[in-house]
C-alpha cells in the first residue's frame, strides 16, 4: 500500500510556531499584568490586516501601547522569556500604518512572523463573533488571558471556548495516477486536492470517503494521514491525507467543474507550460502534491518548479 511518508521540501507553514502558550499562566492575573509591562503585542483588525515595515511585523512594546493591560488583551505565550499579547485597534490603523494580510504575509515574513499573525487573527476574530451566549443571548466577557468567554447571566454561565473548524483534505491516488479537481468558480486552470469539513458524527476517514465520492464520484478505500496544518482563513485546521481510490471513476457532483487524474509527468509538464496551475506553497494541498510527485519524480525535478519557502 503507502511506504514510509515523503519528506517535504519545507515544513508546513503555520505549524510548530515557535511560541509555549504558557496556558497555565492564563488565570494568574498578577502574573498577566506583569508579563504586559515587559511584552510585545501585535494587532490585527477585524479584516485581518495588521501593520507591517519593510521586510517585517509593525509590532510595539505592549507597554507603549497601554500602561497597564488592557481587558480585551489576549496572551498568546512566551517565546524564551518575552510574553507576546493580541490585540484588536481600538481605532483603524490610517494611512500613517501600512498594512499586509496574512496570505501575504506568509508569502513575505518569516516562519514565526507568519504563525504569530495567523494564531492572533484566529484568536481575535473568535472574539469578535463570541460577544454574545449562543445559548441565552446574554453578553459574554473576557477570561483566561482571552482564551474562554464567561456568559455573563448567571442564570446560565456557559463558558466559551475558541472554535477550530476541521477539515479534511486529501489526494487520492489511482496506482501512479493522482487526482486534482477545480471548483467551480476557480480560474480556468486552477486545480487543487479534494477537502472538505468535518461533519457532526464523523471520523476523519469517513468525512474523507464522503467529500471525495461528493464531489467527484471517485470511490476510496485506504488512507493513510500525512500532516496537518492551521488555516485561519478564516478558522480551520487541515488535516491532511494521502487516499487509495478503489473505483477511480470519474462522476462529477455540483462542487467541481472539472476532476482529472495525472501521471506525475504529465503534471510536471503541465506545470512548466502553464497549462497548471497548483495551489500556491503556503497550503498543506501544494504539501500533498508535493510529496507525491518527489515519490515518483525526484526532489530536484520538483524544487525546480517552485521559489523556496523562507527558513523558520
Amino acid at each position: 500500500m503507502y511506504g514510509e511518508p515523503v519528506q517535504a521540501l519545507a515544513p508546513n507553514l503555520f505549524e510548530s510556531l515557535d511560541l509555549e502558550r504558557a496556558a497555565e499562566h492564563r488565570d494568574d492575573a498578577d502574573w498577566l499584568a506583569q508579563a504586559w509591562s515587559r511584552g510585545r503585542l501585535i494587532e490585527v483588525d477585524f479584516e485581518g490586516q495588521t501593520p507591517v515595515g519593510a521586510d517585517a511585523l509593525d509590532t510595539c512594546g505592549a507597554s507603549e501601547h497601554a500602561a497597564s493591560l488592557p481587558d480585551d488583551a489576549c496572551f498568546l505565550g512566551l517565546r524564551g522569556d518575552e510574553p507576546w499579547f493580541a490585540r484588536a485597534p481600538a481605532t483603524p490603523f490610517g494611512d500613517r500604518r501600512s498594512t499586509i494580510g496574512l496570505r501575504e504575509a506568509a508569502a513575505r515574513l518569516d516562519a514565526f512572523q507568519s504563525g504569530l499573525f495567523a494564531y492572533a487573527k484566529a484568536l481575535l476574530l473568535w472574539h469578535s463573533r463570541a460577544r454574545f451566549c449562543g445559548a441565552c443571548g446574554a453578553p459574554t466577557a473576557f477570561r483566561r488571558g482571552g482564551h474562554m468567554r464567561l456568559c455573563t447571566d448567571t442564570a446560565c454561565g456557559l463558558e466559551h471556548y475558541p472554535r477550530t473548524d476541521s477539515a479534511v483534505i486529501v489526494l487520492v491516488t489511482d496506482g501512479r495516477r493522482g487526482l486534482l479537481g477545480r471548483g467551480a468558480h476557480w480560474p480556468e486552470k486552477r486545480y487543487s486536492t479534494l477537502a472538505g469539513f468535518i461533519e457532526p458524527g464523523e471520523s476523519l476517514e469517513d468525512a474523507l470517503r464522503r467529500e471525495v465520492r461528493e464531489e467527484s464520484g471517485v470511490r476510496v478505500g485506504a488512507c493513510r494521514y500525512d500532516s496537518s496544518q492551521p488555516w485561519p482563513f478564516p478558522a480551520s485546521l487541515m488535516i491532511g491525507f494521502r487516499a487509495e481510490a478503489v473505483d477511480p471513476t470519474i462522476r462529477l457532483g455540483e462542487e467541481l467543474a472539472d476532476a482529472r487524474w495525472w501521471l506525475p509527468e504529465e503534471m510536471l509538464d503541465a506545470v512548466r507550460a502553464g497549462e497548471l496551475l497548483v495551489p500556491p506553497p503556503i497550503s498543506l494541498s501544494f504539501r500533498l502534491i508535493e510529496g507525491w510527485l518527489i515519490e515518483h519524480v525526484g526532489a530536484p525535478a520538483v524544487r525546480a518548479l517552485v521559489p523556496p519557502r523562507r527558513p523558520r
